[in-house]
């Protein structure tokens, strides 16, 4: 059965939890270059480009350096990911693997946010 309007996702949010969340709202605005998108003293949802995340805090609840690697929490599909690179390392984000070309056909490179969590960016070769 084929459907004459099928199911199309048209975006990626990720919602993480945060130790304090005005900390780390302004990481992601000054050190990652998001934007702020909406706030209410609980939620701050900001983005950049298509990379939107919502932000909650919960000053109670493991933090993301107690999940190992399960703190990763994104695989960002993106152009020009050296350019991306050459920013994080000038703004001293903590970069937790640098950029490689992989076997597998991505140039990538991993930063760890001031929570804990793990992004990767990576570009097709």
């Amino acid at each position: 059965m084929t459907h004459s309007n099928p199911p199309k996702i048209t975006g990626t949010r990720y919602v993480l939890a945060v130790k304090d969340l005005k900390d780390s709202a302004a990481y992601y605005q000054n050190q990652l270059g998001f934007t702020s998108v909406w706030t209410d003293g609980n939620w701050h949802f900001l983005s950049r480009e298509l990379f939107f995340v919502m932000l909650g805090e919960c000053k109670d609840d493991v933090s993301a350096f107690e999940t190992n690697d399960h703190s990763y929490y994104a695989y960002i599909e993106m152009e020009n990911v050296k350019t991306l690179y050459d920013e994080y390392q000038k703004r001293d984000v903590d970069i937790i693997a640098e950029l490689k070309d992989k076997d597998w056909g991505q140039r990538e490179f991993a930063i760890r946010t001031i929570d804990g969590h793990r992004i990767m960016f990576g570009e097709t070769l």
